[in-house]
């Protein structure tokens, strides 16, 4: 099989006038500066031209060739690339990309029977591979979903002057492709259905740099063991090898990769434990503290917490550490799902591509998350584990100021708090005043190259001193065995990607639906709806400024605001309104909010 560029036509054309319009756009954003080949491959991707033209790639069926028989149900092909294509969108032949196909689902038996236009939601794939994000379009559930999508990602970076990667440089390359498989039904609720790593170098060893294989997704948490569905897939190297390698060579060195990380892992399991008894030596009521030294995540791998946290850089995504707490709190807030009775005594800690592919976790992968932004800021983070008051579980992220000043900051709502030992007591450095820190007690703090158990008399946060470097107050576990462990190195982390929607459309849009269920609700109520639109556009600035008090702790703009609706409300009337924040568009919902909490401060005034 061959993919051949699209011949000559109105719609090549268009996307070479779109490529030109975006080399414009880069050289006047750059004011004339030399731009490289990188800026502009992102431009092209940011905007979708990459995927339009990939999707115009037609495939013919061409020269057979060897593949593993155990693993294909598709009959043997290979594949060319022109590289004229591969120019025209700034991939150049000194790069190797791996192009991944999905050429369909099957044997998704939770929808056996369903019709494909039944309303049971949708499937989306989300694939990462050295440090690049693909996304696919949603495809209806089905027991064969039309999971049809081709993926183009970068192995190898270089120029024209540099030399083309070899079989053996590939071959040393240890970052698997991860694959996350994201339901979302009717209400736009998304659940994670699948997460599965792919050893893609297998497809050194074949002819034509080209493999076709099928894999087995399985479920998640408890249903880690069940089988899911199976995607069929087709990877091509591009360009491909000359001589591909030896198919003996490529199996010793994946088990040879294999059993070198589970000699890391019993190394460190030994020490762990050596570790543990150290610990309980020192005090026997540390048995009951809250040091959690392994986590497991939506796969059941279990791995040291550690290997949770890595600093993670927002590349102009988020402008500030307050920014960054913004974001993540902003994503949605998910809790275990179980058959029958559970007491969710365990947590689940979701890899940063699963949680970023459902938009919502728990709050230990919204502290590792807000930890990871932190530290990409270049502050001195650490994710905390302890309990709130009320005894339950609960992380957030601590950082630490070169004076020594240790601040709180909390995962779910963006706030900060500044703990103050001498009083007692926290106060906020946003707004003050505000409530106290939830946080009860404490039991351990960690980021990518350190662990500290707390060793103090006692956990209570407000009376625990946070100098990690005092080892009477902080048992600390060594560096060097975090480091061979995996903590702080391996295979990059998932990046942000820019918005997939313009707020501006979202907002309109948001806007013509409320006024829809509004006017609804009230005709039941036998009262009719009269809008206002100059009074509905002078909120705006309210809105924006409420915005960038969650995100900055400042409050711009409200003198000029309050003039402006004084001057707009007729005498004898009055105005009346408070913000509600709201982490999803779904206009049914903000209204019955909204009525919750009318009726709330209703009871509360009659009171």
């Amino acid at each position: 099989m061959s993919i051949v560029p699209p011949a000559p036509s109105e719609t090549a054309l268009d996307v070479k006038n779109k490529v030109r319009a975006v080399l414009d756009e880069v050289y006047a954003t750059t004011g004339g500066r030399e731009t490289g080949l990188e800026d502009l491959l992102v431009a092209l991707r940011r905007r979708g031209i990459v995927d339009e033209l990939v999707g115009q790639l037609r495939f013919d069926e061409e020269l057979p060739g060897r593949i593993e028989p155990s693993k294909c149900e598709h009959p043997p092909c290979s594949t060319r690339l022109h590289h004229e294509a591969l120019n025209d969108i700034g991939m150049g032949i000194a790069r190797r990309h791996l192009c991944l196909e999905v050429q369909g689902g099957r044997a998704f038996l939770e929808h056996l029977g369903m019709q494909p236009r039944e309303s049971a939601g949708t499937l989306s794939l989300s694939l990462h591979c050295r440090a690049q994000r693909c996304h696919s379009r949603p495809a209806p559930c089905a027991c064969e979903p039309d999971l049809r999508v081709s993926f183009v990602m970068q192995l190898h970076s270089g120029n024209a002057a540099s030399r083309m990667a070899d079989g053996a440089s590939l071959l040393a390359i240890k970052d698997p492709v991860q694959m996350i498989l994201v339901r979302t039904d009717s209400a736009g609720d998304t659940e994670l259905v699948s997460s599965h790593w792919l050893e893609w170098r297998s497809v050194l060893a074949s002819p034509g740099s080209g493999w076709n294989t099928a894999i087995e997704l399985k479920g998640v948490e408890s249903e880690s063991g069940v089988s899911v569905g199976v995607l069929d897939l087709r990877l091509q190297l591009v360009p491909p090898l000359e001589q591909p390698l030896d198919r003996d060579v490529v199996k010793a060195q994946l088990a040879l990769e294999q059993r070198r990380k589970a000699e890391r892992e019993r190394l460190f399991l030994v020490y762990a434990k050596q570790w543990w008894r150290e610990y309980l030596n020192i005090r026997p009521s540390h048995a009951s503290r809250l040091v959690k030294i392994f986590a497991q995540d939506e796969c059941g791998a279990v791995q040291p917490v550690c290997c949770m946290v890595r600093p993670l850089r927002a590349a102009r995504l988020l402008d500030s550490p307050l920014q960054a707490a913004r974001f993540v709190s902003l994503l949605g807030r998910a809790r275990p799902t179980t058959l029958g009775y559970a007491n969710h005594s365990r947590e689940r800690w979701a890899s940063r591509l699963a949680f970023l592919a459902c938009g919502k976790g728990e709050v230990q992968e919204h502290a590792a998350l807000l930890c990871n932004l932190l530290l990409g800021f270049g502050l001195d983070a650490y994710m905390c584990l302890g309990s709130k008051h009320g005894g339950d579980f609960y992380a957030w992220v601590m950082t630490r100021s070169h004076s020594g000043t240790t601040t709180f900051w909390e995962s779910q709502t963006g706030c900060r708090f500044l703990h103050l030992l001498s009083t007692n007591t926290s106060v906020s450095s946003m707004t003050p005043p505000t409530p106290r820190h939830p946080y009860h007690t404490v039991g351990c703090v960690f980021n990518h190259s350190a662990f500290y158990a707390n060793i103090q008399p006692t956990v209570d946060v407000s009376d625990c001193l946070f100098d990690l470097s005092n080892s009477s107050h902080w048992k600390a576990m060594s560096p060097e065995a975090l480091s061979a462990a995996g903590a702080g190195n391996g295979p990059a982390p998932p990046p942000l990607t820019p918005p997939a929607i313009d707020p501006i459309v979202a907002s309109n849009e948001l806007e013509m639906q409320l006024r829809v269920v509004i006017a609804q609700h009230r005709e039941t109520l036998s009262l009719s709806t009269v809008w206002d639109d100059q009074l509905c556009y002078l909120l705006s600035p309210a809105l924006a400024a409420y915005e960038l008090e969650r995100a900055t702790g400042l409050v711009p703009g409200k003198a000029e605001f309050e003039d402006a609706v004084r001057r707009i409300v007729p005498d004898g009337h009055t105005f009346k309104a408070f913000p509600i924040h709201f982490n999803h568009r779904q206009a049914h919902r903000v209204l019955e909010t909204a009525l919750r909490i009318e009726e709330e401060v209703f009871v509360v005034k009659r009171r």
